[in-house]
């Protein structure tokens, strides 16, 4: 088997993507973080010491993936077009689902999935002080897809 972040001694690199053309690239990724039901209803009825828990955990979603190349070691620095972070809350957890797009060379799963962890942290950061029991986990890509650009 054939590594591509290897070279040929065996050694990280960093891959290059400059023949690959460039393409609409989109991921979909997912994760949960549990909560306290009483967190759960605290969230929902705005009523967090800190403030609006989803609108800090989107903000910190997107700025996660907008900093993926700086944060991952081999991942390329990738020009994102969208990033969307969407929530649903139940009564023990919240889902985290975001999307990444850009155009480019290179997916952008790890974006996508960076997104997730990100508001994640948001909103255990954000919940800390009020339940020392929350969890993150589940964090998956859920899809990706690559779609040639139409040209107008």
């Amino acid at each position: 088997m054939e590594f591509s972040h290897l070279d040929e001694d065996g050694h990280a690199r960093m891959v290059n993507v400059a023949a690959k053309p460039i393409v609409k690239r989109t991921a979909v990724a997912a994760g949960k973080i549990w909560l306290a039901p009483a967190t759960i209803e605290a969230i929902r009825d705005e009523r967090m010491p800190k403030g609006d828990v989803l609108t800090v955990a989107k903000i910190a979603g997107i700025t996660a993936a907008k900093q993926t190349g700086h944060t991952i070691p081999l991942c390329h620095t990738v020009i994102l077009d969208q990033v969307d972070v969407e929530f649903q809350v139940a009564d023990d957890h919240i889902q985290i689902q975001a999307t990444a797009i850009c155009a480019g060379r290179t997916g952008v799963e790890m974006e996508a999935l960076s997104a997730v962890c990100g508001a994640a942290l948001g909103i255990y950061d954000m919940c800390k002080a009020v339940d020392k029991q929350m969890s993150i986990g589940e964090i998956k890509l859920l899809e990706k897809t690559k779609t040639p650009i139409e040209e107008s």
